[in-house]
């Protein structure tokens, strides 16, 4: 993951938090890695790497469902990403749709939320062609590439719940 992340560094740096130095290594990946399977094991996140089809050994990208809340809500916000030489190649396509396929029959959720930049197209046709469909505008969303942006809002209710 730190091999993908430093490879890929600036071409997500528009669609990522400031990220310092240290972000990029092996070490702090382990505690990211760490965070997440901790997460996962209490039941609030389900993270997955996307695999490259050229190499099964090697990590094209990331996809987890993040922030899962039961109750009266059943719901979870998915993020993702490839990397650079893997874009418009379908693989998030393909993961966010198993992801999808996850949460609803495994994890039995209602809903799936997630945000993209207002003019990350590319993301939005991930989310559209799974079916999510736009909802909102949160403004002044989260701190992204330094600065504080508005998001498009998107979700995808599972119709069998």
């Amino acid at each position: 993951m730190a091999r993908l992340l430093t490879e890929n560094r600036e071409f997500m740096t528009p669609w990522e938090p400031f990220r310092e130095d240290a972000f990029f290594t092996e070490k702090a990946q382990r505690k990211v890695i760490e965070a997440a399977l901790d997460s996962c094991e209490r039941g609030a996140a389900l993270p997955h790497v996307i695999l490259s089809p050229d190499d099964p050994d090697e990590i094209a990208g990331r996809v987890t469902l993040n922030n899962i809340v039961r109750g009266a809500f059943q719901s979870a916000s998915v993020g993702y990403f490839v990397g650079q030489r893997y874009n418009g190649r379908g693989l998030a396509t393909a993961a966010v749709g198993d992801m999808k396929r996850r949460a609803f029959e495994d994890l039995d959720l209602h809903r799936l939320e997630a945000g993209t930049l207002k003019h990350n197209i590319g993301s939005q046709k991930v989310l559209q062609r799974n079916g999510f469909e736009r909802f909102g505008i949160a403004p002044s969303y989260l701190r992204i590439a330094g600065e504080w942006q508005d998001h498009i809002l998107f979700q995808v209710l599972n119709a069998q719940s």
